[in-house]
């Protein structure tokens, strides 16, 4: 977490730095609705990331404005068709790339991102690509893929919270509790597949969770779901920790492989190295200007062409880290949530993310059966002063999962 000034009790993350924070995801959430709007048939994706990326400077340029605090991109906008995995941000100079457009009813995942005084926040959303008119019930194995994220992901939010943490009773209870062990990450994976399994989905392979900390998106401390072939995830979360808790789920197999697209999004690394090229050089000094070590767009830089020159030897070198354009294997459909949380003495707090989903627009005969994953979703985020309005929403939880058609719109267990 953010080293700067913590609390008396040296657990809680500072007023100062959790509103630096909150700001950003405030600025995300509202960009990210926006962005959303534009998300319809027809669209063209690289137009619909320059006007989100436009909509972020505008919010940006209202809070903060004394000149000292650095605020900026924690994430270009990024919107990503329905077999692709990672983040996708085409270039105007691509001309076929360029003219890629959204198709009707896919799932369109959308990432972004802000930071104020380094502080970044991201989230990503996963929306039906839909026209006005079009019915908002969302059936079959659509509805499938998404209630397998949007369980996966609340299973994974309480597996986050640290053991004890929440615990009620006697000194005596509240010790027990927390010398429980937490989950491995083994542990987490196998509860999340169970859950992508009563969907007949799969988690994506090595979809994974960061620690985040001032400047820097990718921690030292990381949750891999489904982890590759000699992967594997480092921590566990503890009080103070700021995460980008990130889950997706495949109709296909979850396997990954590389796309042909340009690889577009890039973040600059602590790496030296001496470029050679005026291109490299230039591009390398405007990036750690504009975007410091948080990830860039090519098409965020003044001259695109010379960016699409210049990275070639800032990756060779090391001094940039590219992001591969990746997708399902089976080029099967893709959902993803990215949500920002902060672990505190009082639970979890969700910073900033996707919107809460009505979960009684998605219409499916699967549900969730398995006891151990019932009772997690069951437990709450955070401690809640209204102990029975708390009780009323963990039931309507497990009454959701285990009958989908009969759910509601998600309330919120936080702070």
């Amino acid at each position: 977490m953010a080293t700067e000034k913590k609390e008396a009790d040296n657990v809680a993350i500072s007023v100062d730095v959790l509103t630096k924070y909150k700001t950003a995801a405030q600025i995300s959430e509202k960009v990210l609705a926006e962005v959303s709007k534009l998300c319809v048939p027809g669209a063209k994706i690289i137009d619909i990331c320059e006007q989100g990326d436009k909509l972020m400077e505008e919010e940006l340029s209202k809070v903060y404005r004394d000149k000292k605090t650095n605020k900026g991109f924690s994430h270009p906008t990024t919107v990503s068709p329905a077999a692709f995995i990672t983040p996708y941000t085409p270039l105007r100079s691509d001309e076929k790339e360029a003219a890629t457009e959204i198709q009707p009813g896919e799932p369109i995942k959308i990432q972004l991102g802000a930071q104020i005084d380094g502080y970044g926040t991201i989230v990503c959303d996963t929306i039906v690509a839909k026209n006005a008119n079009d019915p908002d019930v969302i059936e079959g194995r659509q509805a499938d893929l998404f209630l397998a994220t949007y369980y996966a992901n609340e299973v994974l939010l309480r597996l986050m919270v640290p053991p004890g943490l929440l615990a009620t009773g006697t000194d005596e209870e509240k010790a027990k509790a927390a010398a429980v062990k937490p989950p491995s990450q083994a542990k987490i994976s196998s509860l999340l597949e169970k859950v992508a399994k009563a969907y007949d989905c799969n988690i994506i392979e090595s979809t994974t969770s960061w620690l985040f900390d001032k400047n820097e998106i990718e921690g030292k401390k990381k949750i891999i779901l489904s982890p590759g072939e000699n992967i594997k995830g480092e921590g566990v979360p503890e009080v103070g920790d700021v995460w980008g808790v990130e889950v997706g789920c495949s109709l296909g197999s979850g396997k990954v492989k590389q796309f042909e697209q340009r690889a577009t999004l890039h973040r600059r690394t602590n790496n030296t190295y001496a470029l050679k090229r005026p291109t490299s050089r230039k591009i390398y000094s405007e990036v750690q200007k504009k975007f410091g070590t948080f990830p860039f767009s090519l098409r965020q830089l003044e001259d695109e062409r010379d960016a699409k020159s210049g990275v070639i030897e800032c990756v060779r070198g090391g001094v940039f880290r590219q992001y591969e354009v990746t997708g399902d294997k089976d080029n099967a459909p893709v959902c993803r949530l990215l949500t920002t949380i902060a672990i505190t003495k009082n639970g979890i707090t969700r910073i900033g993310g996707p919107p809460a989903w009505d979960l009684s627009k998605f219409k499916t005969d699967k549900k969730i059966e398995d006891e151990e994953i019932l009772k997690i979703l069951e437990q709450p985020l955070s401690k809640n002063a209204g102990k029975n309005k708390n009780k009323k929403k963990k039931k309507k939880a497990k009454k959701a999962a285990a009958k989908p058609d009969e759910g509601e719109e998600e309330s919120s267990d936080e702070e």
